[in-house]
């Protein structure tokens, strides 16, 4: 699992019918180095599937390949990452 903020959503003209009607963001991922020094995110953004409704600056929690999968089993849908959890505070020690 990454930590990603949240900076911006997709809309999508076309998509497999399976993942019709999902809302999906864009984040980007942080580092380590990052977390631990309370800067900006550092990652290349990317696109999440997200049913928790992640706004705009909020830091999430990304699962991504396979187990990005496993909240829809035993139904297989074609994504990548998705919003495990929308994160409060993160402490980095």
């Amino acid at each position: 699992m990454r930590i990603a903020e949240v900076i911006g959503t997709v809309t999508l003209s076309r998509c497999h019918p399976s993942i019709a009607g999902y809302r999906w963001i864009i984040g980007v991922p942080f580092s380590l180095k990052t977390l631990k020094n309370g800067s900006a995110p550092d990652g290349e953004d990317f696109v999440i599937l997200d049913e928790l409704g992640g706004g705009f600056g909020q830091k999430i929690g990304v699962s991504e390949g396979v187990e990005a999968m496993m909240p829809f089993h035993p139904t297989r849908k074609p994504i990548d990452a998705y919003c495990a959890c929308i994160l409060d505070t993160i402490n980095v020690k």
